[in-house]
């Protein structure tokens, strides 16, 4: 099996893996910064509400009481500054000792009626002891502390003033509103949130570990589901070993026939059954072939050995030598027509762009076997109409060739042979029909395979081997056309080509 990165089965595991990594990070980061800021929200509004109570004590004017619990500093009687500017939204809210942001929502005071003093609304809403108590601050133009709840804590003392009227900030776990009454003259309420922030550190450690676990739990499952994927891949690939081993036989088991993995292994073994039987047939044409070559080269070799094994008369060597030749004519024969093949199999002679007439091609043919025909007496037919195709004329030419040849020599003395050509529409016809031996139904399908003979009666006399009429249906089929046989037994047969006619 192979590893990283040379397998798809890990690349894919790895790609799942970080996307999903990826969702569920900003998921957990997501659900933990909405709950922080829920939280926070609701304590603002509760110091927004405080704050809000104690504004009119704060700007009240100042009644017989006892001095503030802390020393030094004046109670504010000054009128009010103008309208509050609320800060640009630039501004953020950040932990720390000095950074400030803008209040985010203006919640109305529902704090204790209006009239009570500073003493009373520090009693009802700032008097707790406790660290989680809420506290209050009120500051001079000079940073004195003029008055503070009991629960507040030290203030930095190289704190610089906010630039804004209405802020808010956390310092370290505290988390304060600040409001100017003046210049230089501050309101701080706050309270301390270091249960909160507590809470919500619990809160972002639970779903880290809810993330990592389910983040665990489906790489595990999609392990599983990839090695499930990769399984007809691998069936595939060790289907393709078998059979470049060999094993012939070998096909891929189709088991979802609709899935694309299913119509890939569909289309495979369709190609691995052409393969073997292209293969098959390279065999068997190879040993015909072979077949074939020996006995010309059986009958060179005897007539040459039995002419020189003694002194023969010269009529002797005669006979022998015209042997030779007609065994060497015949060799010549196949030996072209293999090599006729053998271009045809490999893509042609060239290209088919010649404007060729189907009649002409066919007069040619009739004028060349019209002696052959003549000795033994098969009268000839002609009706050849005006038929142009695009190809190349002498393969054209060949196939015609092939048809009459084949028409005389499996015909009777004295039978007749028909030959025409048509335009029909589309397509051009070549019509070849004779009045021979026919042939059985059950031979039809193969008579253009390669060094196939129908019965005994097509011998190879006449240096004829089977490859004629495979030679005239690889020609047809590399111009785009097809070629149909109907036959007879004792009747005759009759093949007709079809092609594309020229465009006009």
């Amino acid at each position: 099996m192979k590893v990283w990165p040379r397998s798809l089965r890990w690349r894919l595991q790895i790609w799942y893996g970080a996307l999903l990594g990826a969702v569920l990070a900003g998921f957990a980061a997501t659900a933990f910064a909405l709950a922080r800021e829920s939280r926070l929200r609701r304590i603002d509004e509760d110091l927004d509400r405080r704050a809000a109570a104690l504004m009119p004590a704060v700007r009240a004017p100042p009644r017989d009481r006892p001095g503030p619990p802390h020393p030094a500093g004046t109670p504010l009687h000054e009128p009010l500054p103008p309208p509050i500017r609320r800060p640009p939204p630039s501004e953020e809210r950040g932990a720390g000792v000095e950074r400030f942001r803008p209040a985010p929502l203006r919640v109305e005071p529902l704090g204790p009626p209006s009239g009570l003093g500073m003493e009373a609304i520090e009693a009802m809403l700032f008097s707790g002891h406790d660290r989680d108590a809420a506290y209050f601050v009120l500051l001079s133009n000079d940073g004195t502390v003029v008055r503070a709840s009991a629960s507040a804590p030290a203030l930095p003392t190289n704190a610089a003033p906010p630039a804004a009227d209405r802020l808010i900030r956390q310092r370290g776990e505290f988390r304060e509103h600040v409001r100017r009454l003046r210049p230089g003259h501050l309101l701080i309420v706050g309270r301390p949130i270091g249960a909160e922030l507590a809470e919500l550190r619990r809160f972002g450690l639970g779903l880290a570990t809810a993330a990592t676990l389910v983040w665990g739990t489906a790489i595990a499952v999609g392990t599983r589901i990839a090695r499930r994927a990769i399984q007809p891949i691998e069936a595939i690939a060790a289907t393709a070993a078998r059979i470049a081993g060999g094993d012939l036989g070998s096909r891929i088991a189709l088991h979802e026939t609709d899935s694309e993995l299913g119509s890939l292994a569909r289309v495979l073994n369709e190609t691995f059954d052409r393969l073997c039987e292209a293969l098959a047939r390279q065999r068997r044409f190879t040993a015909d072939a072979s077949h074939e070559l020996r006995t010309p080269l059986a009958v060179i070799l005897s007539q040459a050995e039995s002419a020189l094994a003694r002194e023969r008369p010269a009529a002797d060597y005669r006979e022998a030598l015209d042997a030779c030749r007609r065994a060497a004519q015949r060799l010549h024969h196949l030996v072209e027509s293999l090599l006729t093949l053998a271009r045809l199999d490999a893509g042609g002679g060239g290209p088919l762009n010649e404007m060729v007439p189907l009649d002409g091609v066919a007069a040619e043919a009739l004028d060349l076997l019209r002696p052959l025909a003549a000795e033994r007496r098969i009268e000839i037919a002609a009706d050849l109409e005006p038929a142009v195709c695009t190809g190349r004329a002498d393969e054209l030419a060949q196939v015609a060739l092939n048809l009459v040849a084949n028409a005389i020599h499996y015909n009777r003395d004295g039978g007749r042979i028909e030959i025409a050509t048509r335009c029909d529409g589309p397509n051009v016809r070549l019509v070849v029909k004779d009045t021979g031996i026919g042939m059985a139904p059950e031979h039809l399908p193969h008579i253009f395979e390669r060094f196939y003979r129908a019965d005994p009666a097509r011998s190879r006399a006449g240096g004829r081997a089977g490859l004629g009429l495979a030679i005239a249906a690889e020609v047809v089929r590399r111009h785009g056309g097809r070629i149909d046989v109907t036959s007879e037994l004792g009747r005759g047969s009759e093949f007709v080509v079809t092609l594309p006619a020229a465009a006009v």
